[in-house]
């Protein structure tokens, strides 16, 4: 199958998860990338008619509609690569969990960022801020202590989430600190941030 075409910003964490699995998975010469870029305030260049919602990623194929939502996303091309990185069995519930936590985290993250950078001074909340965080930080306190056995194992959709999730909160909130509280999480997040999948979706800036 070809066709398939990606509406993509290349600093979004959500662009970068579906980045990073269509590099593991060997799906890249098979995607063409649209640039599409917008915000809760404005849809920008992300096209409507594809995604209502209007947010990236939008993933358009010949034999269907848009698919949108980044997990949905990563389901179909993960089954296009032959079902390899949604583990079946008991392992896939770790797995969707997992991934659903770190998108959390990242929908956290975002929502301090939109705070600070899209609504005026004298309007924002820094109760709402770190409330956001309060979410970051009750995670990855979990993930430090329940998570690192599942961690060590088989590169699953899980993992990527977090990879991307991980390394946004760096690149946007590095100054939260976050693996001072967390060394071996942050021991795995520097070993995995290292796979060619990551460094080649590293986002500008």
């Amino acid at each position: 199958m070809s066709g398939l075409t990606l509406y993509h910003s290349p600093t979004s964490p959500y662009v970068r998860k579906v980045m990073v699995l269509a590099h593991e998975a060997g799906l890249l010469d098979r995607i063409a990338l649209v640039p599409a870029s917008g915000t809760p305030l404005d849809s920008g260049t992300v096209p409507l008619a594809a995604n209502p919602l209007g947010k990236v990623p939008v993933l358009t194929r010949p034999d269907g509609g848009a698919l949108y939502d980044s997990r949905v996303i990563c389901r179909y091309l993960d089954a296009l690569a032959g079902d390899r990185f949604y583990p079946q069995g008991a392992r896939q519930w770790d797995c969707i969990t997992l991934e659903a936590t770190a998108d959390g985290m990242l929908d956290a993250a975002l929502e301090m960022m939109y705070e600070s950078r899209l609504r005026a001074e004298q309007i924002r909340s820094a109760e709402i801020v770190e409330g956001q965080w309060s979410k970051i930080s009750r995670s990855i306190a979990v993930l430090e202590d329940r998570w690192m056995a599942y961690l060590a194992g088989p590169l699953c959709m899980g993992q990527m989430a977090l990879g991307c999730a991980l390394a946004y909160i760096d690149f946007r909130l590095g100054a939260r600190d976050w693996r001072n509280a967390a060394p071996v999480l942050a021991a795995w997040q520097g070993g995995f941030a290292a796979r060619d999948s990551m460094t080649a979706t590293t986002p500008p800036g």
